[in-house]
């Protein structure tokens, strides 16, 4: 999951500086509303890379890390499915 998450952030922010970069290198010799434009839309895509990148998927496990307390940790796993208490 997290490599999924990585590369499209890594995608996201890459289609951000094709975007800058080619509005200002030459987009802007036929266009300059076009290449605000793009600049305005490559300015709205690091938020939304950063939101994409930090959401947790279904698998993904944050609430329940093991805590060091044993007890505790074999609970939440029986609740988890991951071990069974009679095993």
């Amino acid at each position: 999951m997290y490599a999924r998450r990585r590369r499209v952030y890594f995608l996201m922010m890459g289609g951000c500086l094709v975007l800058f970069v080619s509005a200002w290198a030459f987009v802007r010799l036929w266009s300059v509303e076009a290449a605000v434009g793009m600049c305005v839309v490559a300015m709205v895509i690091p938020p939304v890379a950063a939101m994409m990148a930090n959401r947790r998927g279904p698998d993904d496990r944050w609430w329940d890390d093991p805590s060091g307390d044993p007890q505790s940790d074999e609970w939440w796993d029986e609740l988890d499915g991951k071990r069974r208490r009679d095993e």
